[in-house]
């Protein structure tokens, strides 16, 4: 296969090796994020403050579910690294295959899942009259494109593990371009507004899988993906289950909680909705950050621990954890001291633009925080363990921050009190992690 699409993590330098890794990974998602927020730009530009906030106020509806599955990926990640840290030929080829098997049937439930609970979820919410038909729309439409979803982050989950991390983000950048063109196209000119973008999406994410399907399919043994070998083998998936179960299982909790937080922002009102959902857009930009070098932890992590060399996977954890909280902390700074400036590019209701900024500087700013929870968490998964970070997080971030919003903002009915809870969570979570992490490093390395 070309080297140029494969990086030696075994031997060598690793600082150089983790940047080239980590910083396409970062910018495909952060690519993502600014292509997924251009449906809510676009709509809040061109439409209104309603379809704005009936955008905005899926996202953590949506992820509830999709993070589930897409956590299955970090396992196929792991799983095809060990292998190739052990040059087990023969398993990468059946972990593959298995792993893009996994893809289809998670992405056929959830599209069931999604027609079918869409109104109730949103209902259950409290998601505002005024937008909650626009809501279910986006909700339903969007759900329509998550099989190519799965096989997106599958598929490139698979690439990733042998280093490749400039593909996917080729992938990203292809399916992007012509969600943005079609979201100004259908918007604009035709008017669908909710319908156009969400539309738009489906077939962005489409594109994007079937290229890194291409790709697999064009790459050298043991690497090959044929469809007609597709199979889903008991051994494979049981592994792939066991570490990325948990991973989705963290998503989908985090979800939870943060379902329980929009619930609480909707009942402040849908210029709140707009403006938390302007502001999450750099939330997820500045975590992207966290999640690329947390990948790279889990990568170098896996294929180094299935080598053996344990003393580099120490090196792996001081490394990535340097350089990501390196590169958070100056996205957090451009985030709070230009606010203003770049959430204008969303809206430009006074009153909308307020709870966006709140957001940004109670919450946004202090993203920085994530990296010692998360990157430790993915140099455990890395190894192995994969249900402590996930425990230690659950504990930490969701049931503290479903408690704060069933005390702390009942008694300080506050935007800027509930969006405290991010960073106090972090805080606890980071403190809760490392301790782990630590402890079971001491018998490796």
């Amino acid at each position: 296969m070309p080297r140029t699409n494969q990086i030696d993590m075994l031997t060598g330098s690793l600082l150089d090796k983790i940047l080239i890794f980590s910083l396409p990974l970062a910018a495909s998602m952060m690519l993502q994020q600014l292509f997924n927020s251009a449906d809510v730009a676009v709509v809040g530009r061109f439409d209104s403050p309603q379809a704005m906030a009936a955008v905005g106020s899926n996202g953590a509806a949506i992820n509830l579910m999709v993070n589930l599955f897409v956590g299955l990926s970090i396992g196929a990640n792991v799983i095809v690294a060990k292998y190739i840290g052990k040059n087990e030929q023969a398993r990468i080829h059946d972990a593959i295959h298995t792993s893009i098997s996994l893809a289809l049937i998670s992405g056929v439930i959830l599209l069931v899942w999604g027609l079918s609970v869409a109104r109730p979820l949103l209902t259950i919410m409290d998601t505002p009259d005024d937008i909650i038909d626009l809501a279910v729309i986006y909700f339903r439409i969007y759900f329509l494109g998550t099989p190519f979803i799965m096989l997106y982050n599958f598929g490139s989950a698979i690439l990733r593990s042998k280093g490749d991390s400039k593909r996917p983000l080729w992938c990203l950048a292809v399916g992007g371009i012509i969600n943005v063109i079609l979201n100004m196209i259908l918007v604009i000119v035709f008017g669908l507004g909710v319908v156009g973008v969400a539309s738009a999406t489906v077939i962005s994410n489409v594109i994007s899988a079937l290229m890194v399907m291409y790709f697999l399919m064009r790459e050298d043994s043991p690497f090959t993906l044929r469809l007609a070998g597709l199979s889903l083998k008991r051994y494979y998936a049981t592994q792939i289950i066991r570490i990325g179960l948990p991973a989705g299982l963290q998503g989908s909790l985090f979800s939870i909680s943060n379902v329980c937080i929009q619930t609480a922002i909707n009942s402040i009102g849908s210029y709140a909705s707009a403006g938390s959902a302007a502001a999450l857009n750099f939330d997820f930009l500045v975590y992207y950050i966290v999640a690329a070098f947390t990948q790279s932890a889990v990568t170098f992590t896996s294929q180094n621990f299935g080598a053996g060399n344990y003393g580099r996977c120490r090196k792996v954890f001081t490394q990535t954890m340097l350089a990501g909280t390196f590169f958070t902390g100056i996205a957090c700074v451009i985030c709070a001291v230009w606010k203003t400036e770049i959430l204008s590019l969303y809206t430009v209701d006074p009153e909308v633009l307020y709870y966006a900024e709140v957001r940004m500087i109670h919450a946004v700013a202090f993203l920085w925080l994530t990296n010692f929870y998360e990157i430790s968490g993915g140099c455990l998964r890395g190894m192995g363990y994969s249900t402590l970070p996930t425990t230690i997080i659950l504990l930490g971030c969701c049931v503290l921050r479903i408690v704060w919003v069933y005390t702390v903002f009942r008694i300080y009915h506050s935007f800027a009190f509930l969006m405290d809870v991010y960073p106090v969570s972090w805080i606890i979570t980071s403190i809760a992690t490392l301790t782990g992490y630590y402890y079971i490093r001491r018998r490796f390395c």
